[in-house]
């Protein structure tokens, strides 16, 4: 237990090390946001290698920063475990110390919990045993739908809690990097007064187009980004690292990865048309619609995908016609690509990197009659247009959409730089 909690011993954290050395680095929001007044029960949840481990590590550097007994923190790696009786275990031996340090209060933070068995069932009788009454604990898990479906196991025992997405870092915050002061931003639900920051950014219309081309290569993903910052590429090693990481989670899940190779190879050839289960299922060798639903389903709650579903001009959500399914990261799209050893489509590559972008903040869905829009969200209850247009085109606004924004290749990373997308 004491290799997980380092400052126990009065040592640095190798986490914490090897995040001051990096060229690049930065301290997630939700860090500066988050509760710590008990009692708190946190998830947080993103995917595998998007710096969830480094951002509670560096929360806890912080907290002992603020002298804050370095015994009152407990960290734990849980992937380690096999079940709740497991965890239960870690968790009482550590309860069992502290009150022989005569702590009353700790941090808690239990690291990849959601592969543990049932893990729910240990957190759960230490509640109700008020064991934690006095505590903020923070879990973390990859697996986004399964941590978060567990919130029905806890009615009225999370205190304080809250609910926490750490996404790869979107264009605008990765722009913030490199351009100090930064840009001048506007929530993208604040639709009515972008353009202000759009002529406010314009001066930087070059070094933006130049940033946007980076961060197709390295994504928000903090491994990946460094790679770039210090050597204009990605390590294999650094490749090989989060595609380690994928398979493990698909493994855990019990997905065939052979069968998780053919459905991802088959979305980067669809290049972002719409496409059902029963389509896919017949150019694989899966056949069932029905588990093609579910394969996609886990990988979308992994982060690995995101499904956009049709939608009415009446707002009716079709889930039963066709769909658009975008990789979630353009360095995760690209990774997909060689391990598929399918082309990389850089119009489709930009389409799926601003639908997540977009759907993180909002509801994003598509449209398609006569026309299509490439992705459509929710805005203050009214419907808004995003339509990528990569190359010569033509393209109609339709006549149901009260706005609309043309995105074309020269002002998509202006558009995407001024917009705060978390």
């Amino acid at each position: 237990m004491d290799r997980f909690n380092p400052w126990w011993q009065n040592e640095e954290d190798e986490t914490i090390v090897t995040w001051k050395s990096r060229a690049i680095k930065w301290e997630p929001e939700l860090i500066k946001n988050i509760n710590l007044e008990p009692f708190c029960l946190h998830f947080l949840i993103g995917p595998r290698q998007v710096g969830k481990t480094t951002a509670l590590k560096i929360l806890i550097n912080n907290l002992i920063t603020r002298e804050i007994s370095p015994k009152s923190i407990f960290y734990y790696q849980c992937d380690e475990l096999v079940d709740y009786k497991e965890l239960g275990e870690v968790i009482d031996d550590y309860y069992n110390a502290r009150q022989y340090w005569n702590i009353k209060r700790s941090f808690i933070f239990l690291d990849e919990i959601t592969f543990v068995d049932e893990w729910w069932r240990a957190i759960k009788l230490r509640i109700d045993q008020n064991k934690m009454k006095n505590d903020i604990v923070i879990i973390t898990g990859s697996a986004s739908m399964d941590l978060l479906k567990s919130k029905e196991r806890f009615p009225g025992r999370r205190g304080n809690g809250q609910d926490l997405i750490l996404y790869p870092l979107s264009f605008d915050k990765y722009v913030d990097l490199f351009i100090k002061p930064g840009l001048k931003k506007v929530d993208i639900t604040n639709i009515e007064n972008y353009k202000e920051c759009i002529q406010a950014n314009k001066v930087f219309s070059d070094k933006l187009n130049q940033l946007f081309n980076n961060y197709l290569v390295s994504g928000g993903f903090p491994l990946a980004i460094s790679d770039f910052a210090e050597t204009g590429k990605i390590r294999e090693t650094t490749k090989r690292t989060y595609l380690d990481w994928l398979k493990s989670d698909w493994q855990k899940t019990n997905k065939n990865e052979r069968y998780i190779k053919e459905i991802l190879s088959y979305i980067i050839n669809s290049r972002a048309s719409a496409v059902s289960w029963l389509s896919i299922a017949k150019n694989t060798s899966i056949n069932s619609p029905h588990t093609i639903e579910t394969y996609i389903t886990t990988l979308e709650n992994l982060y690995v995908l995101k499904i956009l579903y049709h939608i009415d001009s009446d707002f009716k959500i079709q889930y039963k016609k066709n769909k658009k399914i975008h990789i979630f990261d353009p360095f995760i799209h690209k990774l997909i690509a060689e391990y598929t050893r399918s082309e990389v489509y850089t119009e489709n590559l930009v389409e799926s990197t601003i639908a997540s972008h977009i759907a993180r903040k909002i509801p994003a869905f598509y449209w398609k009659n006569k026309t299509e829009i490439d992705i459509v969200g929710i805005i203050n209850d009214i419907q808004v247009g995003f339509e990528i247009k990569w190359g010569p085109k033509r393209w109609r606004k339709p006549l149901h959409l009260k706005k609309a924004i043309l995105l074309s290749k020269e002002n998509i990373p202006l558009y995407l730089g001024s917009f705060e997308f978390d």
